[in-house]
């Protein structure tokens, strides 16, 4: 058996397989409002001074709180008008999330940044900002503290450069709501329009003050009317009989496979495991949301892997068949089939963007497990594959057809 020649891929093979089983081990999924509940919330928009709740301005509401909750990950919420288009109520339903209060607070804050000077004079607001993330301070004494890293507009750079240079040896403070995260004192003009906010952040409280300037102050005041936590839609019998579907559905697909494709099928089997390993690893490390929808995305593209191993498989016999050796027929069997593969993941998987693209909630969690599940899918049939069969085809069991349900 000549392993050496492929010893890079098989390395790199246990390399990923590796990193998917620590993050099924040890990373918690994160369950679906169909499967785990969550926060159902229902607020109103009010008549200010300032703005009436007219349905446009009721509309940027919506879009601007659907933007905080998810600035906070893959959390497949789902915020909707209630009623007709002159509604004023909007419905938020956040799954996973157990603390009401924590939502109301997310929801409905104003996020109004401000950087005064002494005189109280407001010299930047959140509006200047382009950029604003969670990072860790370098500062000595609070290495690893969490802080507000931002970026500003180039408008916004000119005017923090002006202030700054006006200001040199005295006090801009940062304000949040009203409340003071900091005070610094500028010890030289900042031109890069670039700097951190510091305010003795936890990791969790940072994340929340970026999901709230990143969305945007809210264009209208919000009432909240009523918040409750709500259970599974789907009980826990109907969990349980959807594993058991799975894991049969599993069994019979190797089991035909290696059936009507001997050896080659087992192989095939063995790499639609390594595909399960690798899509639950990679979603579960970003921190996907699994609900109905997004199983039936990962169930789909199962279906997908199985699909190419037979296309590949069919040119492989094809070319036994014609008299090639079968190290020639391996090698313009995937050659072959490549082409179809890809041509039918790229297809899907510009559906699955445009679903992305154009979906919320549960609609845009599909088309995420769709594409992730596309993607290393193909990896699964053009590597996994690949390299199971030329292994195999190095051992003296190759020289059966048989073998090959041939």
């Amino acid at each position: 058996m000549k392993l050496k020649s492929y010893i890079g891929r098989i390395l790199l093979l246990i390399a990923v397989v590796a990193v998917a089983v620590w993050a099924i081990k040890t990373q918690e999924p994160i369950l679906g409002l169909d499967l785990k509940g969550g926060v159902h919330i229902v607020l109103e928009c009010e008549d200010t001074e300032a703005a009436k709740a007219t349905p446009e301005l009721v509309e940027s509401t919506r879009a601007v709180i659907e933007n905080r909750v998810n600035a906070l990950g893959l959390s497949e919420a789902v915020v909707q008008r209630a009623g007709g288009i002159n509604s004023r109520r909007i419905i938020v339903d956040i799954p996973g999330m157990k603390d009401p209060t924590k939502a109301e607070e997310l929801i409905g804050k104003t996020a109004l940044l401000q950087f005064k000077t002494e005189d109280g004079k407001v010299i930047l607001t959140g509006a200047d900002l382009k950029d604003v993330k969670v990072a860790l301070s370098r500062e000595t004494g609070h290495e690893g503290e969490a802080v507000i890293q931002f970026t500003l507009t180039s408008e916004g750079a000119k005017k923090f450069a002006e202030a700054t240079k006006e200001n040199v040896g005295k006090h801009i403070a940062v304000y949040l709501d009203e409340d003071l995260l900091m005070n610094p004192v500028v010890k030289e003009p900042i031109t890069d329009g670039k700097g951190i906010i510091e305010g003795g952040f936890t990791p969790e409280k940072a994340s929340e003050y970026v999901a709230l300037l990143k969305g945007g102050s809210l264009p209208l005041k919000v009432k909240i009317l009523s918040s409750e936590i709500i259970g599974p839609s789907l009980g826990e019998d109907m969990i349980e009989m959807s594993k058991k579907a799975a894991i049969l559905a599993f069994i019979l697909i190797a089991l035909y496979m290696t059936i009507y494709y001997r050896f080659m099928g087992f192989l095939a089997a063995v790499a639609l495991t390594i595909f399960l390993l690798l899509d639950f690893g990679v979603l579960l490390l970003l921190k996907a949301t699994f609900s109905l929808p997004a199983i039936a995305g990962i169930v789909l593209t199962l279906g997908m892997a199985v699909d190419a191993n037979v296309i590949i498989f069919e040119r492989i016999k094809e070319e036994i068949r014609s008299g090639k050796t079968l190290k020639t027929s391996i090698s313009l069997g995937f050659r072959k089939a490549f082409r179809t593969v890809f041509d039918s993941n790229i297809t899907t998987l510009s559906g699955a963007i445009a679903i992305i693209w154009f979906g919320t909630g549960l609609i845009k969690g599909f088309g995420i497990t769709l594409s992730l599940g596309i993607v290393i899918s193909f990896f699964s049939a053009i590597f996994v594959t690949r390299l199971l069969i030329d292994i195999f085809s190095s051992t003296s069991l190759a020289k059966y057809k048989s073998i090959f349900g041939y």
